[in-house]
């Protein structure tokens, strides 16, 4: 990820946690990324399933990323789970995210529409670090161990890496501009409700509930 950290100023990738802090130890505090994208991930899950039970509909995709019911274990606890025994690099959750919209934002033949739920948040959060951290990192554990992390079996896991991927295009690459992106979307969580604009070391962004 060097490419990224040098093409603009750190500043706001230091206040992430995605420059390790040679001074500090790695399981001493969790990278701030880990809490805004577990925050930002439940905000949409609560907007779209209260829109469903509003609507009473029933137009959603069910893909193989749905479980039956959902998980008692919350995304923040999940999210954490991952960071502590995959070991990838914080980077991974920025790029993950950004895996997670481009899926979500795929052209689709019919008139279903791709929501995150409750129901597909796990998988597909498992699945798209597994993603960004063979891609991203010098270094990354096996499907096995992804899906011991997960709580899916071996199989499960390889297929869905093989549908992600497909569903996907194969479009892994992140450019430096998607990349900065991606970290102000992650960096509105921390502007307080109303306020309509806040200045950042990378220029000015809105408030979170506008950015959902």
């Amino acid at each position: 990820m060097e490419t990224y950290i040098n093409s603009i100023d750190s500043s706001l990738f230091q206040w992430l946690g995605l420059i390790e802090d040679y001074d500090q130890p790695s399981d001493s505090t969790l990278p701030r990324v880990i809490t805004l994208l577990s925050s930002v991930l439940g905000k949409m899950i609560h907007k779209n399933e209260k829109t469903f039970h509003t609507r009473h509909s029933k137009d959603g995709e069910i893909t193989v990323f749905h479980g039956s019911r959902a998980p008692s274990m919350t995304v923040h606890r999940y999210t954490e789970r991952v960071y502590r025994y995959a070991r990838c690099s914080p980077a991974c959750f920025v790029a993950a995210f950004a895996y997670i919209l481009r899926y979500l934002e795929r052209p689709v033949g019919t008139s279903m529409t791709h929501r995150l739920t409750s129901l597909n948040v796990h998988r597909l959060l498992i699945t798209s670090l597994l993603v960004a951290s063979k891609f991203l990192d010098r270094k990354c554990y096996n499907n096995a161990y992804y899906a011991k992390i997960g709580g899916v079996s071996t199989e499960e896991m390889n297929r869905l890496e093989r549908t992600f991927l497909f569903d996907l295009d194969f479009r892994l690459n992140i450019t430096t501009e998607v990349f900065e992106r991606h970290c102000l979307m992650l960096r509105r969580e921390t502007v307080p409700c109303g306020s309509r604009k806040l200045r950042t070391v990378l220029g000015e962004v809105t408030c979170s509930c506008q950015a959902i």
